[in-house]
């Protein structure tokens, strides 16, 4: 299904301020499971928002979660997996943001 809502064209630098990194990506970075992490977020150890049945964790939570800043290149890594999300589920995912 094409969305109506595209990242080609949009650096990082034109993206909102409020990024978000999902659960799998967070577990990757962290160097645990995904398991753990939904663990930790359903015991409220990590903040996270809920659209629909995905949760997005936004970067302003990463530092206090990592204890440091991400890299670039991990930054870059985020952004070309959000801009892919978009790309693929835009559509989906603002009608359960209606929901």
């Amino acid at each position: 299904m094409k969305s109506a809502y595209s990242c080609k064209g949009i650096t990082p630098a034109k993206m909102k301020k409020t990024e978000y990194i999902t659960i799998p990506q967070l577990a990757k970075v962290l160097g645990i499971s995904r398991i753990a992490v939904y663990k930790k977020v359903k015991n409220g150890e990590i903040k996270a928002l809920r659209i629909g049945r995905i949760y997005a964790i936004p970067n302003k939570f990463i530092t206090s979660i990592t204890g440091t800043t991400l890299r670039q290149s991990t930054k870059k890594q985020i952004d070309k997996a959000i801009c892919k999300t978009i790309d693929e589920y835009g559509e989906v995912l603002r009608l359960l943001g209606q929901e």
